[in-house]
């Protein structure tokens, strides 16, 4: 997914696309994978229909390997939208497997696990395409093709009956029983995920900029943010185990809390105080991604594909879309004034998780602790 606008800057120098040409390119393919995903998880609920998670993969990663040798702009703006179906393919179809392997002791940290992989992926991606564009030119990307092909046999040999023979062997094992018919809950994570993902791309997209203005080199301004997150996904898998034990609500409120003081500290605080403070929010923010995403799969038993999908497709889309109103704050007042406001989403996420529907854990059984001998 992120090979795209790792190779943004080599397509404007060669082909001499204009920035908003560039641009369009990574926003057809979000695009397409945001709307798409929520179709494709109901399409796998109701109808049974699913592309093998080999083959989605193999879409993927041929579709994003071709952009090496097209020059026609069209033509990458084609696979570029090719290539986000193949995306958009994978995650609903992984995560309900996913979600069959689940009982409801270990979902937070089998969820975590998966996500912290697509963590990693996301993280090396660049750095592998970089090195291969640097050192074959753009058509060294057609040799991504070949660790697609690996993990596609590997699927193949440790998956042979796909998500239907794994589904014979797990049997779904959600044992949340309240508003499983009603979406209103959900639809309330929803909103919730999508203020925690604005603040998210938000901090992502500005703060390289803020720590330049405040006088660290680009280098050790990447670094700063690079760290961060790491420092997210290390706290994805230990939400992911904390949640199980003392309960998800629990957790995703403590951790969305917890990173608006963290980030305020970062605003404060100079040197290496500051530093520390911007990977405590990070660890904060990022622990509650795949335990919303369990909490997803809790509250629509019935429909793990379409969950998953609008999760981790129009979550993250409608999310990221938020970052334009932080850029009309930077314009009119300040980059400072822009980075102050997304606390704002996060105690909008924090509310909104207090009130959702979903039991208590931790806290219910605190509450009926009996002191009597």
């Amino acid at each position: 997914m992120p090979v795209l606008p790792a190779i943004l800057p080599l397509l404007i120098a060669n082909n001499g696309y204009s920035y908003l040409a560039a641009g369009l390119l990574v926003t057809a393919y979000n695009v397409t994978s945001s709307c798409t995903q929520p179709v494709l998880g109901w399409l796998s609920d109701t109808k049974g229909l699913t592309v093998n998670l080999s083959i989605s993969l193999l879409i993927s990663a041929v579709f994003v390997s071709l952009m090496g040798l097209a020059h026609d702009y069209s033509i990458i703006m084609l696979f570029a939208v090719l290539a986000a179906l193949g995306h958009a393919c994978f995650h609903p179809a992984a995560l309900s497997l996913v979600s069959r392997l689940c009982t409801s002791e270990n979902r937070g940290r089998v969820t975590s696990t998966f996500v912290v992989g697509g963590n990693f992926g996301y993280a090396i991606g660049p750095v592998l395409a970089g090195v291969l564009v640097w050192w074959l030119g753009p058509p060294g990307l057609l040799l991504l093709i070949f660790p697609a092909l690996f993990m596609a046999f590997a699927l193949r040999y440790l998956l042979p009956g796909g998500i239907a023979g794994a589904s014979e062997t797990h049997a779904p094992s959600v044992q949340h029983q309240g508003n499983v018919q009603s979406k209103k809950p959900f639809m309330i994570l929803m909103v919730a995920s999508i203020l925690r993902a604005w603040a998210i791309f938000a901090a992502i997209t500005f703060l390289p900029m803020y720590l330049v203005a405040q006088g660290y080199d680009l280098v050790a301004a990447s670094t700063i943010v690079t760290l961060m997150l790491l420092s997210g996904v290390a706290g994805q898998v230990v939400g992911g185990h904390i949640s199980d034990r003392y309960g998800r609500k629990e957790f995703m409120v403590v951790g969305l809390a917890c990173s608006i003081p963290a980030f305020y500290l970062f605003f404060v605080s100079t040197g290496i105080l500051a530093i520390i403070a911007i990977l405590i929010f990070g660890f904060a923010l990022w622990s509650t991604f795949a335990v919303a995403v369990a909490m997803g799969h809790e509250l629509m038993p019935g429909n793990v594909g379409l969950a998953s999908g609008m999760m981790l497709g129009l979550a993250i889309g409608f999310g990221g879309l938020g970052v334009a109103v932080n850029g009309v704050i930077a314009d009119h007042y300040s980059l400072a004034a822009a980075l102050g406001t997304i606390p704002i989403p996060i105690a909008g996420a924090v509310i909104l998780m207090a009130l959702v529907p979903y039991p208590w854990k931790s806290l219910k059984r605190y509450l009926k602790f009996d002191p009597a001998p």
